[in-house]
Parts: C-alpha cells; structure tokens; sequence
C-alpha cells in the first residue's frame, strides 16, 4: 500500500500562485507557533540572545528556548542549586528569561537567577518606595555587578525581580539560530525570495515541457 501526499490546487494565475504560497508559509509559521507554546506554556517561546552578558554560557545569536518557570523540573535559584548540586547551562541556578522592572515593549532579559529576597532585605539593600519589595536576584554569567547594582538608562536601578515579571526559563540553547529572528525583516525577505525564484523555475520548465509536447505532435 502506497501513500501520495495530496497536490495542492494550482490556478493559471501566477500572481494567485505565489499568493497562495505566501499564505502557506505564514500558517506554517503560525502553526509552529501554536505547537511551541503548548508544549512550552510560556510566550515567547524562543528568545534571541543579543548580548555577551552570559558568555561562555550564552552566546550572541544564540536561540534560547523557553518554558513556564515550573516545567520540566521546576525552577531553582543558585543556592538552591548550589545546596542540590544540579547544574544549568555550565552553572548553578536557571536561567531566568524577565520583563526589567516590570516594563513591557523592550527586549526581556535573560540572566542567572542568583537568590529571592524579601522585603525587608530589599530596603536595607537600598530600594525605597515602591521598589522595595520582594524578588529574585539576578546576574548575567560574564557580569561583574549583579543586575540590581546596575543602572539602566532605559529603567534606572534594576530592582528584584517580580514573579510576575518572570516569562520563564531556559531549557536549552541553539548556536547561531537566533540570527533568524533577530533579523526578522531580512529573514522574511529571505524566504519570499526563495519562493519567487521556485515559482519562476517551476513556471519555466513547466513551459519547456509544454514546448517539447507540442514539438513531438509536430
């Protein structure tokens, strides 16, 4: 018994061709997206790295992929795991993917969760106001300060981090693939040129054969 995957419909329009092929690709696109989220329960699911914060461990371009921070293990700060012995990317504790100081539209940050600290430990670290309150510590691997000493033009001091300003965790990484969605715009280009070149190969040698097949009826 013999499977053939279905032909797709094809028009004697071009334009309707390579409109049909576009539409294609962004529901292949779309379906990947539905699959990545349920198996990761977060969004997003893939994160680019764009810094060196979290060299030898993390790489620029690499493609991180992220789950709810109580999947697959659980999450744990670096005493904890420093106390448990388990090892993450080269080092203890998860690496957490969060939203800095809460604020949505910038890129997230992926650091090392180091420890959770209360408030009080908060207010004696120096955070007044309404950022003296509890949360993770955190620090990127190639860091010198921990990300709550730093200053940020964007959002000032950096302050704990709040679990809900956690998108997840990092549960593994692939060299160079994030360079795709970093470069969204060329990628996409990218692709649509792919499909313009195969319409007009197919097109071409389609119109070859229909020239030899009238050539032999001569």
């Amino acid at each position: 018994m013999s499977l053939s995957i279905p032909k797709l419909p094809e028009s004697k329009d071009p334009k309707v061709n390579f409109i049909r092929d576009i539409l294609i690709v962004f529901i292949i696109v779309a379906a990947i997206g539905c699959a990545l989220f349920a198996v990761s329960g977060t969004w997003p699911a893939l994160v680019a790295v764009e810094s060196e914060s979290m060299v030898p461990n993390l790489n620029v371009n690499d493609l991180v992929f992220v789950v709810d921070e109580n999947r697959y293990g659980g999450f744990m700060t670096m005493v904890e795991a420093q106390e448990a012995g388990v090892i993450s990317f080269g080092g203890y504790g998860d690496m957490i993917v969060y939203q800095p100081n809460g604020v949505t539209g910038v890129t997230p940050i992926i650091h090392r969760a180091i420890t959770w600290i209360n408030e009080s430990v908060a207010e004696e670290a120096g955070f007044t106001g309404d950022a003296a309150h509890a949360g993770y510590i955190t620090k990127g691997d190639n860091n010198d300060l921990i990300d709550q000493d730093a200053i940020f033009s964007a959002y000032g001091r950096m302050q704990p981090v709040k679990e809900e300003w956690i998108v997840g965790k990092a549960l593994f990484a692939i060299p160079l693939i994030g360079f795709i969605p970093m470069h969204l715009f060329e990628s996409a280009l990218i692709v649509v040129l792919i499909i313009v070149i195969i319409e007009l190969v197919s097109r071409k040698l389609k119109k070859n054969k229909e020239t030899k097949t009238k050539g032999k009826k001569k």
